[in-house]
């Protein structure tokens, strides 16, 4: 698996509702973000990944190595525990609020976020 690279974002279903749900951004900065495509540059080396989120607003860099727990920052700077791990060539990062799963189709990196929902009764 090789997600080295520059990737343009082109394409984004229900981006307002998942920032919403994780509480992650302010509504704000979520219909600001709607309007704007980033470009996310990935730098692999061997298990060791580092992401740079790029806008005209702002520049947001991670990093994480394969298999151990790591601390990202949400759109409106909270911090939050995530394990990513590598599976069938996939990219899975995993914290108590949502999954995202990465992976590579041909030229196109695809990424798809499922929630974790509580039922509140």
């Amino acid at each position: 698996m090789d997600f080295n690279g520059t990737w343009k974002v082109y394409s984004e279903e229900n981006l307002e509702e998942i920032y919403l749900s994780m509480n992650c951004a302010p509504e704000m900065i979520v219909k600001m973000r709607k309007e704007v495509k980033p470009v996310i540059v990935i730098e692999q080396n061997g298990k060791d990944f580092t992401c740079t989120m790029k806008t005209p607003v702002c520049t947001q860099v991670y990093s994480f190595s394969i298999g151990k727990e790591s601390e990202v920052t949400s759109v409106d700077g909270r911090k939050f525990k995530c394990t990513v791990r590598e599976e069938g060539g996939k990219l899975i990062a995993q914290t108590d609020k949502f999954t995202s799963v990465r992976e590579i189709q041909g030229d196109d990196m695809v990424e798809v976020c499922l929630l974790r929902l509580s039922v509140q009764g």
